[in-house]
């Protein structure tokens, strides 16, 4: 074993790394959820023929994750291209369920 190999017994880190794969999922249940909404907004913008994207509602979000980030203590460049990539993907979907 290398000096900074930890042992897989090792209670602290298998504490830690149960937290984190809870978190994960929870991650992962949250996304699925947002997605089958934007989905839905999706399918009712091309229903009612509004543009895929809204950059103004896109930028207003950006900026209240930017300050939630902060209040957090978390780096609000990181929230913001998180936000961004799930906002392209969302476009993505809208522009799809546009082309049907």
């Amino acid at each position: 074993m290398s000096e900074h190999a930890v042992p897989e017994s090792d209670p602290v880190l298998a504490g830690f790394r149960k937290s984190i794969d809870n978190i994960d999922a929870a991650l992962v249940h949250i996304l699925a959820e947002r997605f089958r909404i934007t989905q839905a907004v999706g399918e009712y913008k091309a229903k009612v023929e509004l543009p895929p994207a809204d950059p103004n509602r896109e930028q207003r979000q950006i900026e209240r994750l930017r300050a939630l980030a902060e209040e957090a203590d978390l780096d609000p460049e990181f929230s913001e291209k998180f936000l961004r990539f799930i906002i392209d993907e969302v476009i993505r979907h809208h522009e799809q369920a546009r082309a049907r």
